[in-house]
């Protein structure tokens, strides 16, 4: 299949700046047994049944984004470059591969200056986008400083838009927000709160929690027309013996196993066996999901709406068909759902006959 396969139009003024509150207020289109509703994510108990098993994923978004100078002496005297840094892949305690901009004004040796006292040194030239920093400390002590000078690094269409600030820190981190590593946020997850959580288990509706750090990787666009030569970035993830046999025991018990966002089915598809089964799993994956893909777990899928030409739109194209989420998103275009990380989200359930 090639790229343009992927294309549609889609109304820059669709495109979320902001999430709706209350968080499950967000509309949700729901697709299934070969039908479209518009409903909200509120109602979400309502199209679940018991005993189906919704899949979370725990990573935590760090404020990923510093800004810094770089000093280097010149004959003129000492030459001034300010650098943005987007932290996307931890490679050791105190290094760290990042995006650089502008990559062109740094060589290896060169430090960046941040705040509170933090600088790194470039150890690598810029090599297929990234630039490796080795700082000057290391593990918690570089966790806090991060923290401390960072701020969250909200996807470009809309960092292109707006600053990202205080209120950000809340909204781009879902409840579940356990483990620190992911420099983008599972959006899926962000339409929940603990009522709503708490509603759905009343309802008889299973959950267990994942990890996958979401990286960078997940903006970059596809730059070859033919989609099987495009190549993902890889992202760590874990399953724990506990969540393997959770979610074994429901599909035994013949639940539905629905990922809340791609970074969920990604990770629960990377680890099943080819009998659908699952065993608890560590690792890196770069599964990279298309038409014609056979899905050995996921029976459905809670996401938001995606780019034109993303591998995420593949992903959700590979699970309902190509045709049915054209159609999908020209309903939700028509209907004025609002798309991307802050926008509303959709419950893909596939008619597998």
């Amino acid at each position: 299949m090639q790229l343009s396969d992927f294309d549609f139009d889609l109304p820059e003024a669709l495109i979320a700046l902001r999430p709706v509150r209350p968080r499950p207020a967000s509309r949700l289109l729901v697709a299934a047994g070969g039908a479209t509703h518009d409903s909200h994510v509120r109602d979400l108990p309502g199209w679940l049944r018991p005993g189906d098993l919704l899949v979370f994923n725990d990573t935590r978004v760090i404020p990923a984004r510093l800004f810094g100078e770089r000093r280097r002496e010149t004959r003129d005297g000492a030459g001034v470059a300010r650098i943005e840094v987007t932290l996307i892949r931890r490679d050791g305690s105190d290094l760290w591969s990042a995006l650089v901009r502008p990559a062109r004004r740094l060589a290896p040796g060169d430090v960046i200056r941040f705040a509170d006292g933090l600088a790194a040194e470039v150890v690598a030239p810029p090599a297929e986008g990234e630039t490796r920093l080795r700082f000057d400390r290391g593990g918690e002590a570089l966790d806090a400083a991060i923290g401390r000078t960072g701020v969250m690094p909200l996807p470009p269409y809309i960092a292109q838009k707006r600053p990202a600030d205080a209120q950000d820190a809340e909204d781009y981190q879902t409840i579940f927000a356990r483990r620190p590593g992911s420099v983008a946020a599972p959006t899926a997850s962000l339409h929940f709160d603990e009522a709503l959580v708490g509603r759905l288990a009343e309802a008889g509706v299973l959950s267990a929690r994942v990890t996958l750090h979401v990286g960078a990787g997940t903006f970059l666009p596809v730059k070859t027309e033919a989609i099987a030569e495009h190549r993902m970035h890889a992202e760590w993830g874990e399953i724990a013996p506990e969540t393997a046999e959770a979610i074994n025991a429901a599909r035994a018990a013949g639940g539905r196993i629905i990922p809340v966002g791609t970074t969920a089915l990604r990770l629960i598809e990377s680890a099943a066996d080819a009998g659908g089964r699952l065993a608890p799993w560590t690792g890196e994956t770069d599964i990279f999901i298309t038409p014609g893909y056979r899905f050995r777990i996921a029976d459905g899928l809670m996401t938001n709406f995606h780019l034109p030409k993303s591998t995420l739109f593949m992903l959700v194209s590979a699970l309902m068909g190509l045709p049915r989420m054209q159609a999908l998103y020209a309903h939700a275009i028509r209907e004025r759902y609002r798309f991307f990380s802050y926008g509303d989200s959709s419950l893909l359930i596939p008619d597998r006959g």
